[in-house]
């Protein structure tokens, strides 16, 4: 195995922390990094610490925003008789991309997942409960959690929180592969899913 210079281990080590970043991928990241000129790595430097500094959760939604709530929250134009409930911002992205569905979102944070130590209370479940409450125009919840045993684990919770409230639960429909993500699938994928979604 190579050696590399602290400095690069350090480098390789961070990037492999990534999410589907392996260590060849990570390799050929740094390289191209190290390619660049020094303007290009403060840069990026500068807009990760930046994000950092200034995106915080949507006060309604959990949504990413620089403001206390959100680009959607803030619009007139939405549809507030229906909520989208996705794990995380980029599927609020993703499903925005599609430009069919006009409602209000709001983001868990994640799934359950006992395995990972994250419960009810790692996710924005009380908060997805009060809003229901409050709003007396509501008239469906869309879970869009992803096909997979945490997210449908996640959406029969949220089935079973709701049981009391006379609001429509619905599900996607399996347009989503099993085991796919949200945010990775196309507008087509997206839409059918919406499209055929269901009771739950």
């Amino acid at each position: 195995m190579a050696e590399y210079p602290p400095s690069l281990e350090r480098l390789l080590h961070e990037l492999e922390k990534l999410p589907g970043i392996g260590p060849r991928t990570a390799q050929r990241l740094a390289f191209h990094l190290l390619k660049q000129p020094m303007e290009t790595s403060r840069a990026l430097s500068s807009a990760l610490v930046d994000a950092r500094a200034k995106l915080h959760p949507c006060q309604d939604c959990y949504n990413l925003t620089e403001e206390t709530l959100c680009r959607i929250c803030t619009m007139s134009t939405r549809d507030k008789t229906s909520i989208l409930v996705v794990e995380d911002p980029s599927d609020v992205v993703a499903f925005e991309r599609t430009h069919e569905y006009h409602g209000l979102f709001h983001v868990l944070g994640g799934t359950l997942s006992p395995l990972e130590g994250r419960g009810p209370q790692d996710l924005t479940l009380d908060a997805l409960v009060a809003r229901v409450k409050k709003n007396s125009n509501l008239k469906e919840i869309i879970v869009a959690t992803d096909p997979t045993v945490e997210g449908d684990s996640t959406a029969l919770y949220i089935q079973q929180l709701l049981k009391g409230v006379r609001i429509k639960v619905t599900r996607l429909a399996r347009g989503m592969p099993s085991g796919g993500d949200v945010e990775y699938a196309d507008e087509s994928t997206l839409l059918k899913a919406l499209e055929g979604r269901r009771e739950i």
